[in-house]
């Protein structure tokens, strides 16, 4: 009850502070070019085939002036975005490092700087401005991300993001879904049907409008597959409505709904002599994945004046995440059992993700000491709670099923609370020079309670019970200096990670949780030059410095008995160099726009390493796992008329699976050196006509066998293979 009262309270709040409407005409954003607004119904880059462009100074509600961003327009990624293929859809921001192993691309795993890629858990996961992980604060892994057919663009920022909108250390990512504002009639229906390897098929269709009060979205999409390994089939179904009614020329109310069902096969790990072998195998048969989330949003957007605009968005996550399967190291064979005649009794996890928040953000233009400044600052509440039960027996059988055999032995409920407070403001100090300080208010939250397994007399062993309740201000500062169309920019935001559910869990007759467990605290530093040359040259280089203090693991401490301990295990410190360049000849030389060639490069160097350790690990000075040195991507695009022809190249440096920099491979293939790897992919586009595209394109075009990450539990345990070769062809059509 006080949580629903806590968003009502929000509610209220944002409708309160929009009460009083100036009279004043509105004029948009457009008509004010020095601010460089973006306004909901612009697609940036419409005309452009570049897929990459900066942020402007101010989007909406938001302040991206002083902060490294970047914003992938998704109309022009020449790339597979129908199975998410993000290292070519995320292949012009620089050091990001992409997880590959999940063939269906359901689970979009991304990290930089040296952060774990792990469902990028170390970025704050958004869809249209709202949080969609499974819990932001407890559990921020992003089991749910939208599909990119119906993603008009993306935005990327790093470190200061921290401020406006929280965990984690990463940055932000946001998917902005199309709505219909930039469909000039009442109706227009889209199709694209893909075929591809390993039975591939993908249908999404979507029907979307404008009229003077409305505009609106829909769609269905629909995938399935075999997979390239082995006993990896999958689908997914997604379906999203949104509808946008003016109630007047201020005042936009927007609801909307996504829901998505996945199921996957999931066909384990490979030691590092099977996966040289043959990479393609699997032994395992009987493990499944299935994911239902649904995300429902109320979004008010109030144009108060023609300086001052509001947005408020109450939201929802309902999801639930539910596995089973035989979940052994490798090298134990989920085998028939001699004995019984049958397989052994596969294990069941299910959580349930009951999420609900609001978010209110004013954004204003004022004058002070004779500068024209703008300030964002909002508020947020949240809510969630997670029910988990885990390491349930399930039956002997080989397809998904999740009947429970007796009681869940772990049996928990984690709640968590959050309430921010938030303020950026631009200063312009002078036509060129913008300071942008920043500071945010941070309330937490988080218990756990329940049953965390049964003794061998049958009593049940209770969770430890563990409440983390702290409130803490981050702070930070951002300026840039403009020089012509490039500008420096230069930033430092604090950042935080909190204590996670799985920190709460520990069970009690093996783990012990520290009692003095901190927060994860740090900071972000960026500094950088970028900007455009005319029309064919843009480019963005900077580097980076980034404090990672109390990282928390988990460490053996000796004793009678020896016991593991979940702590904080040391610091860590990343700095290194972002960069990304595109040039266009043609444009620069020819002059001709019949034809166009782009080429671009995108380098990020991170050294990631423990610059302090807990006295019962020897970390200090080893590198961070999960941490590639060197990621370079780059490619050429040319064209023709209607004719687009892509080819990229993506090369990732070796990187350790644990922070004790274990060389040799494990025997099960858990931990050990993850190899250095380059991918080559081929994209082509032919426009036919007004309605009608043709795309195709062909992965990993020299069929390189690699994989980018081991895995001590699900989906592994071992060494998970990349994909093979593999193509593509779309056809799709609007009317």
């Amino acid at each position: 009850m006080r949580r629903r009262f806590l968003v009502f309270a929000g509610i209220i709040f944002s409708f309160f502070t929009s009460a009083q409407e100036n009279k004043k005409v509105f004029h948009d954003d457009s008509t004010n070019p020095k601010h460089k607004y973006l306004p909901d119904i612009t697609v940036v880059g419409r005309n452009s085939r570049s897929d990459y462009q900066q942020m402007p100074e101010v989007v909406g509600t938001s302040i991206y002036a002083g902060k490294k961003n970047a914003l992938i327009v998704l109309d022009n990624v020449q790339g597979n975005v129908v199975t998410n293929t993000m290292r070519q859809v995320l292949a012009k921001v620089p050091g990001i490092q992409v997880w590959e192993s999940d063939p269906s691309g359901i689970q979009i795993g991304i990290g930089a700087r040296g952060l774990s890629p792990n469902r990028s858990w170390e970025f704050n996961i958004r869809q249209n401005g709202y949080d969609i992980a499974a819990d932001p604060f407890g559990y921020p892994e992003a089991y749910y991300n939208p599909q990119l057919q119906a993603v008009q663009r993306i935005e990327v920022v790093r470190g200061q993001g921290s401020l406006q909108y929280g965990p984690q250390f990463g940055g932000l990512v946001n998917y902005i879904l199309r709505n219909g504002s930039e469909i000039n009639k009442k109706v227009e229906f889209e199709t694209q049907q893909t075929v591809g390897s390993n039975a591939m098929f993908n249908s999404f269709n979507a029907i979307g409008g404008k009229t003077k009060k409305w505009h609106y979205y829909s769609f269905f999409d629909h995938r399935n597959g075999d997979g390239w390994r082995n006993n990896s089939r999958y689908y997914t179904n997604a379906a999203y409505g949104t509808a946008t009614y003016l109630l007047s020329q201020k005042i936009k109310l927007t609801a909307e709904i996504m829901h998505s069902h996945i199921r996957s096969q999931q066909p384990g790990g490979l030691t590092d002599v099977q996966l040289k072998q043959a990479p393609r195998q699997s032994f395992r048969s009987r493990n499944w994945f299935d994911i239902s989330w649904a995300t429902p949003a109320l979004i008010l957007n109030y144009q108060l004046n023609d300086k001052a605009r509001l947005n408020t968005k109450v939201f929802a996550t309902i999801g639930n995440r539910n596995s089973v399967g035989f979940l052994q190291t490798i090298t134990v064979k989920d085998s028939i059992n001699s004995a019984t005649g049958q397989y052994n009794n596969r294990a069941i996890q299910a959580d349930k993700y009951r999420n609900f928040g609001m978010e209110s953000r004013l954004l204003t233009d004022y004058s002070f000491a004779g500068m024209k400044n703008t300030l964002s600052a909002g508020m947020r509440l949240y809510a969630g709670t997670t029910f988990r039960q885990a390491d349930g027996k399930g039956t002997t059988g080989s397809d998904y099923d999740i009947t429970e055999i007796g009681n869940y032995p772990r049996d928990i409920e984690f709640e968590s609370a959050n309430a921010a407070v938030f303020a950026e403001n631009i200063f312009r100090i002078t036509d060129k020079l913008l300071i942008v300080p920043g500071i945010r208010f941070e309330w937490l939250k988080g218990t756990a309670a329940g049953r965390n397994g049964f003794a061998s007399n049958g009593s049940e062993i209770l969770l430890q019970s563990i409440t983390r309740s702290r409130s803490f201000i981050l702070a930070g500062i951002g300026t840039e200096y403009h020089i012509s169309n490039t500008e420096l920019y230069a930033n430092f935001s604090q950042a935080y990670r909190p204590i996670q559910f799985a920190n709460l869990q520990a069970p009690p007759t093996t783990d012990v949780v520290d009692q003095e467990l901190k927060d994860s605290k740090g900071y972000n530093i960026d500094f950088g030059y970028r900007g455009k040359v005319k029309n064919y040259l843009q480019f963005d280089v900077s580097i980076f410095y980034l404090q990672y203090n109390n990282r928390i693991g988990t460490v053996t401490v000796a004793g009678t008995p020896s016991y593991r301990l979940i702590t904080n295990v040391g610091n860590n410190t990343s700095k290194g160099l972002e960069g990304y360049a595109e040039f266009n000849p043609w444009r620069a030389f020819v002059k001709d726009t019949k034809a166009d060639i782009i080429v671009f490069g995108s380098y990020g160097y991170t050294d990631a390493k423990y610059s302090t350790e807990h006295k019962d690990a020897a970390t200090k000075g080893k590198r961070v796992e999960n941490a590639p040195m060197n990621i370079f991507r780059g490619g050429i695009t040319a064209g023709y008329k209607s004719f687009m022809l892509t080819a990229q190249l993506s090369y990732v440096d070796k990187a350790y699976s644990d922070a004790n920099n274990t060389e040799t491979p494990s025997v099960n293939g858990n931990n050990g050196l993850i190899s250095s790897y380059t991918v080559i992919d081929i994209t082509a586009a032919y426009k036919a006509n007004k309605t009608v595209t043709l795309k195709g394109g062909i992965n990993n075009l020299a069929d390189k066998i690699y994989f980018t990450r081991r895995a001590g539990g699900y989906p592994g345990p071992g060494a998970l293979p990349a994909d093979g070769r593999t193509f593509f062809l779309s056809v799709s059509a609007k009317f």
